[in-house]
């Protein structure tokens, strides 16, 4: 999704063509958006990039460091000519020019985010990934209700997860990876109509939402960030849209929920990294889509299932580390059906780079029951874990 500044006036273009045909559908969804949007069709002509160029000078004054120059052009009225700045006709009158669209992506500027942001009312996407912008989001950025991608990856924002985020009410992209914001996060996300949610490597903690529901996001990537808790079960609502769910290293606990298999559209999943006890779910065999599987790192046991080795399109197949003792089937062969796999540290007989035999024992001293310790709909989502060596030597 982040795109170069040659190739993003092109893109742009594209998006607003669909944009504009999709407008009046969605605004149909939405009383209160379409009051907000026709408010727009009072304004003089040239009102609208005036409060551009008030927001844009602003922005300027409170960026200290900008090594490329992207915005040493950012002068004078004529906005559209701005490096990064990309003019396209407005959405609700095709005769009137607007600032729809900001990408200063991999410019290493230094700076804040100025209230003033607020006025870029027309603004469908703002692209500003690989900088060092810092501080906390403007709540004034609630007012850029047109906007559908927000990428802030790889900056310096702080504070708790920017709620103001869940009232674009045309959000469709949200990428919030590689900045330092803490705290839950909030189950309102799940919500959101969105196509890829992003929030790894954060400082994010308590669990995962146990009420997830309602998200219609293909990708959802949490990983590197202390969630700890289990996978909720409630997980199988996202089953009508999810191809991608990234969950390494989030301190995840328990028994992998057999709710992951109904996630039919699901092409990646990838837990490794946490603190999982029990075995693979054997419901899994039902992702026919599934092409990488990774569960290394952990603390997981038992057979490797059948089912899951004969996925139509499996490619990569992780689940080093853990305490796994026997592979059924074609798991024992995986070479020979052209897939990738580690098997090393586990509790497999006669396969090389495996646990020692006093691990394997002390491991399987405490067998784990998945039904008994279900990863219910609770107020946190814990369960405590079992005495098992760890899984990260």
């Amino acid at each position: 999704m982040h795109q170069s500044s040659s190739s993003f006036s092109i893109g742009l273009v594209i998006f607003l063509l669909h944009f504009t045909c999709s407008f009046h559908r969605l605004l149909a969804k939405s009383k209160d958006n379409n009051s907000t949007t026709l408010e727009h069709r009072h304004f003089d002509p040239n009102a609208r990039l005036h409060q551009a160029y008030v927001a844009l000078q602003a922005w300027k004054l409170v960026i200290y460091s900008d090594p490329s120059n992207r915005t040493s052009d950012w002068v004078g009225p004529s906005v559209c000519d701005y490096t990064g700045v990309y003019c396209a006709p407005s959405v609700d009158d095709p005769h009137i020019q607007v600032v729809a669209g900001i990408d200063l992506n991999h410019a290493d500027i230094a700076g804040f985010l100025p209230d003033e942001l607020g006025l870029l009312s027309d603004l469908a996407l703002f692209h500003v990934n690989s900088n060092r912008f810092c501080g906390i989001l403007p709540l004034t950025l609630a007012k850029l209700t047109l906007l559908h991608e927000l990428d802030l990856s790889n900056n310096r924002f702080v504070g708790r997860f920017p709620m103001v985020v869940l009232d674009l009410p045309f959000l469709k992209y949200l990428d919030l990876r590689y900045n330092e914001f803490e705290g839950p996060l909030p189950s309102e996300l799940f919500a959101k109509d969105l196509d890829a949610i992003f929030v790894n490597n954060n400082r994010l903690t308590s669990v995962i939402p146990s009420n997830i529901s309602g998200s219609t996001a293909s990708v959802i990537v949490f990983a590197n960030n202390n969630l700890a808790g289990c996978l909720p079960p409630s997980i199988a609502k996202l089953a009508d849209s999810l191809e991608e769910l990234l969950l390494i290293n989030t301190n995840l606990s328990g028994c992998l929920t057999p709710e992951v298999g109904f996630l039919y559209k699901l092409r990646v999943l990838d837990v490794s990294f946490n603190n999982l006890v029990g075995p693979i779910p054997y419901s899994i065999a039902r992702l026919e889509h599934l092409e990488q599987l990774d569960v290394a790192h952990n603390m997981m046991s038992g057979v490797i299932p059948a089912g899951i080795c004969s996925l139509p399109n499996l490619k990569n197949f992780t689940f080093s580390y853990n305490y796994f003792c026997d592979e059924e089937g074609p798991c024992q062969n995986l070479t020979g059906k052209e897939v990738a796999f580690d098997d090393r540290q586990n509790c497999l007989p006669e396969k090389k780079s495996q646990r020692s035999k006093k691990d394997c024992e002390a491991a399987y001293a405490n067998p784990i029951d998945c039904f008994e310790n279900h990863c219910g709909d609770s107020a946190d989502g814990m369960l405590p874990p079992p005495p098992l060596p760890s899984a990260h030597p």
